[in-house]
């Protein structure tokens, strides 16, 4: 055992008085305070600083000073690291708390779930279920209408627990495969859809097979429009999903609609869609149903607009059918979008037109006035006929351009709706986009050249062609028509010949007068020639009315004899 001693400045052991005598030792030096400190002298200080602890094993004191200093370092050390340590486990530990929070433990066939899509396999889609096991669902199942799967990582879906354990949980879109009388129940309670098919056609609608039971889904429910009886075999044998609305007798009266299903889904996909579109815009559409007052398109599931007659094309359409087909996928101009209070969808105006050029634009270019082309009898009306000439472009020929030889009063004397003509166009009016054309201006013109061969004197033969109160129109050759008046006829030596002719008939006539410009030919009876010799000699007659009759017959014997003579 080692005992400590205080020794003075010469080495010397102090005793006990002289210990009490200095006041104070080193061993108190420790506890005392500061403002003690300062009252002791250098020399005390000194003093002080100068005592040292000997023990009476040599070299031990070392050691004890080492072995104290590491002992007290070493638990200096593991008292700061302490802190850092328990922050680390109270962290892990909240975390788990908080995970454990947030996973579902109770988890049941049959419920709804919302989950992330966490990967994507070439079959499988994994999704957070919420619970400790993650969810599959079969791949197949998530693919739109056009085969393609449209969700990417990070994607919530909102599938239904088909099974669930410990490993794994079985999610669908909807419930299927024989099951338990309970879970139809509880579908129909938690509105969660159910997959059936269709067995066959009953009265009023369909018998469907759904989770081993049999049940009935009336027509209107089938579908989101009403199936016609001559379309419902086209469901026969197809698998679809369905809501349970009425379930009764312990299952034995089972009830279900799609229609609310696709409704629902519908909704959804609506309420995104018209958030994307705006008036203006240029989207794809399908032509789902015409009318005679236009066609309706189908934008998206649940969004419909239509298209006016007039907006189907340029060129004038009598039906919706010359223009389009059901069924045809085409690109529409949205024109307007009009919200109604109340409504669950706006009304949608479309236009097929207005995607391409309107070929007015480029008339001027395209065609000349003089030109020859051909065209198509769009319609026929009572003063002529219009004809397409390039789509969108119709023309007018009007009755009096129709033709050369002869009286046209209708325009389908002369040609029929669909009909493919030649035309030449007289007049391009771009401010009124009207355009005039004509038929008989693609023929040569017969009144050319006619007073050379129908000179004034000259005897024809034509035929009757109509008979008017003033006269009849007689048909001198295509296109070239002459007047017999009335007056005329009536001076011939045989008017009663006259009076019996009828339409189609030939007759002999003079030509009386002919002007090109006026395109008038007058016509008189050949034997007219001798009449108007009488009427010439009757006036030169009446001149010598004081001279005195040598026949003693008078005036009127002698002009008789006279014209006796002449013969």
């Amino acid at each position: 055992m080692s005992q400590k001693f205080e020794v003075n400045g010469s080495g010397e052991i102090l005793s006990d008085q002289e210990k009490q005598d200095r006041g104070v030792s080193g061993a108190d030096m420790n506890g005392i305070s500061c403002s003690d400190k300062d009252k002791i002298s250098d020399s005390d200080m000194e003093y002080g600083s100068s005592d040292i602890s000997q023990d009476v094993a040599p070299g031990e004191g070392e050691k004890d000073f080492e072995s104290g200093t590491e002992e007290k370092f070493s638990q200096e050390s593991e008292d700061d690291h302490l802190p850092d340590n328990m922050e680390q486990e109270e962290s892990f530990e909240a975390l788990l708390n908080s995970y454990d929070a947030e996973i579902s433990h109770d988890i049941r066939q049959g419920d709804k779930i919302d989950g992330t899509i966490i990967s994507i396999g070439k079959n499988s889609v994994y999704v957070s279920t919420g619970t400790k096991s993650d969810g599959v669902v079969d791949k197949a199942e998530l693919l739109d209408e056009n085969g393609e799967f449209p969700y990417n990582e990070g994607d919530t879906l909102s599938l239904y627990v088909v099974s669930s354990n410990e490993s794994e949980v079985i999610l669908s879109r909807a419930l299927s495969g024989a099951g338990s009388v309970a879970m139809l129940e509880e579908a129909s309670m938690n509105k969660t859809p159910v997959e059936g098919k269709v067995a066959g056609i009953v009265k009023g609608g369909f018998s469907v097979a759904v989770m081993g039971k049999r049940a009935f889904c009336p027509v209107s429910q089938i579908d989101t429009r009403y199936v016609e009886e001559n379309e419902q075999e086209s469901y026969i044998g197809k698998t679809f999903s369905f809501l349970v609305t009425r379930y009764s007798e312990g299952g034995k009266n089972i009830v279900l609609s799609r229609r609310s299903l696709l409704q629902r889904e519908i909704k959804e996909s609506r309420e995104t869609y018209l958030k994307t579109i705006s008036e203006g815009d240029i989207v794809q559409g399908k032509v789902v149903k015409l009318m005679p007052y236009g066609a309706f398109v189908e934008l998206a599931p649940g969004v419909e607009g239509m298209i006016h007659i007039s907006e189907l094309s340029w060129a004038r359409v009598d039906k919706s059918s010359d223009a389009v087909a059901e069924d045809q996928s085409m690109m529409v101009k949205i024109l307007k979008i009009e919200t109604k209070k109340g409504a669950d969808t706006p009304k949608i105006s479309l236009s097929l037109k207005q995607t391409s050029m309107n070929p007015w634009e480029t008339v001027e270019k395209t065609f000349s006035v003089g030109e020859q082309i051909t065209g198509k009898v769009v319609r026929l009306a009572p003063f002529g006929a219009f004809v397409e000439i390039a789509p969108g472009v119709d023309g007018l020929v009007h009755l009096s351009e129709m033709s050369h030889t002869k009286r046209v009063l209708k325009a389908e004397d002369v040609v029929e709706q669909g009909e493919t003509i030649q035309v030449a166009i007289k007049e391009i009016d771009m401010e009124h986009r009207r355009i005039s054309l004509s038929m008989k201006d693609t023929h040569g013109d017969p009144w050319d050249g006619a007073a050379s061969r129908y000179p004034k004197g000259t005897v024809v033969e034509g035929k009757t062609e109509k008979r008017e109160k003033f006269g009849i129109f007689i048909n001198l050759e295509p296109g070239v028509t002459g007047l017999l008046p009335g007056s005329a006829m009536a001076k011939a030596a045989d008017a009663s010949l006259y009076d019996r002719l009828k339409p189609g008939d030939s007759v002999t006539v003079m030509v009386e007068d002919i002007s090109e410009d006026t395109r008038r030919i007058s016509l008189a009876p050949p034997d007219m020639k001798e009449g108007d010799d009488w009427k010439a000699f009757a006036k030169v007659a009446e001149k010598p009315k004081e001279s005195v009759s040598t026949s003693g017959m008078g005036t009127m014997g002698d002009l008789l004899l006279e014209a006796m003579k002449k013969k």
